[in-house]
């Protein structure tokens, strides 16, 4: 399972297995969007969609924004290297759910120290998250302050103060 959580973006196809390993490492993180629920093209040699098959699997997964966040990426900033992701995401999960402590916590921190293990380095996090958080008022009211706690724990237990989160946040109820 951990071979699957780990997913190589290449900028050149003809590289060895040594050189392939992902100097650039971003997690993805969050709920249902993040994951991926919309119809699936594979179209890449090392990486295919849907990334968080292995992950959210009591639930259809399809196309979520990891595959076209790194695709641009490397189509902006042909040099930038080889990408590696770490797809976290869970659908229907609240922000309490992602707690330090929590089974989601451990497993987003755990994959990424796996991930690290290669030599790479986190370049940050891809949190598409909260639509779950506004069915009930009191958790909407808590959102902001369990979401900050979440990063500054995060970013602390991964070693890393000032990682970049890329945010998306739903409000829909």
């Amino acid at each position: 399972m951990l071979s699957l959580l780990f997913l190589l973006l290449l900028t050149q196809g003809n590289l060895s297995m040594s050189e392939q390993l992902p100097q650039n490492i971003f997690i993805l993180a969050g709920q249902s969007n993040m994951a991926g629920r919309g119809g699936v093209a594979n179209n890449t040699k090392n990486a295919h969609e849907p990334l968080h098959a292995d992950i959210d699997y009591n639930k259809t997964t399809g196309v979520g924004p990891g595959m076209p966040f790194a695709n641009a990426v490397l189509t902006r900033v042909p040099h930038f290297g080889s990408i590696g992701l770490v797809p976290c995401a869970i659908g229907g999960t609240a922000i309490r759910e992602w707690a330090k402590g929590g089974f989601l916590y451990d497993q987003l921190v755990r994959r990424t120290q796996f991930a690290l293990q290669s030599g790479g380095v986190i370049r940050a996090m891809l949190w598409y998250q909260g639509e779950s958080d506004t069915e009930i008022r009191e958790d909407a009211d808590a959102y902001k302050g369990r979401l900050s706690r979440f990063f500054i724990d995060l970013r602390a237990d991964l070693g890393y103060p000032t990682l970049p989160i890329i945010q998306v946040a739903l409000a829909s109820g």
